[in-house]
């Protein structure tokens, strides 16, 4: 148990639990491992799937529903702790969670995911609970997530956008 200005760290609070709450660098840290995760097993499954390609000249029925099961179980898996970090984080500004299903609304998510990072919660003890600690790893992964996310949406947009221009000098 620890207290401190910040806020408290509970001995039952589970991150990966929908009860509790998230402030802005936790939320951020904790979609960050959870995309990492994520990304690291869906390679694992694409290398493994390359690997067996080398050794046969067709994928069989039984390869492909493993693809397809496996990658999927990894998405809904992704996306339900995905929803579990959302609905801390709208505890922390006072809000229900089910505002979380916003996220499935097109162009509305993405004015959702800029709220979540940058609303300000609560400092004090609101109707979810107390203020959660951040700890120090959290501070530091929420930093990189926020630096990574507005450069690889910078480098997706220049690419978008000089791609078809070096082709064209290309010809």
């Amino acid at each position: 148990m620890r207290s401190s200005v910040q806020g408290t760290c509970l001995a039952n609070d589970s991150p990966l639990r929908p009860e509790g709450r998230f402030g802005r660098l936790s939320f951020a840290a904790w979609s960050l491992l959870g995309s990492l995760f994520f990304l690291i097993a869906c390679s694992t499954i694409g290398f493994g799937l390359i690997q067996m390609s080398e050794k046969q000249s067709s994928y069989s029925n039984q390869t492909i529903l493993f693809m397809i099961c496996s990658i999927g179980t990894l998405t809904a898996i992704f996306v339900y702790y995905h929803f579990i970090f959302m609905i801390r984080r709208l505890h922390d500004c006072n809000q229900s969670g089910w505002l979380s299903l916003l996220y499935m609304v097109p162009l509305i998510n993405i004015v959702f995911m800029v709220y979540l990072l940058c609303a300000k919660g609560n400092t004090r003890f609101n109707d979810f609970g107390p203020t959660r600690y951040t700890c120090k790893w959290e501070r530091f992964f929420g930093w990189i997530y926020i630096i990574l996310v507005p450069l690889s949406l910078m480098i997706g947009l220049l690419s978008i956008l000089l791609i078809p221009t070096y082709q064209t000098y290309l010809q």
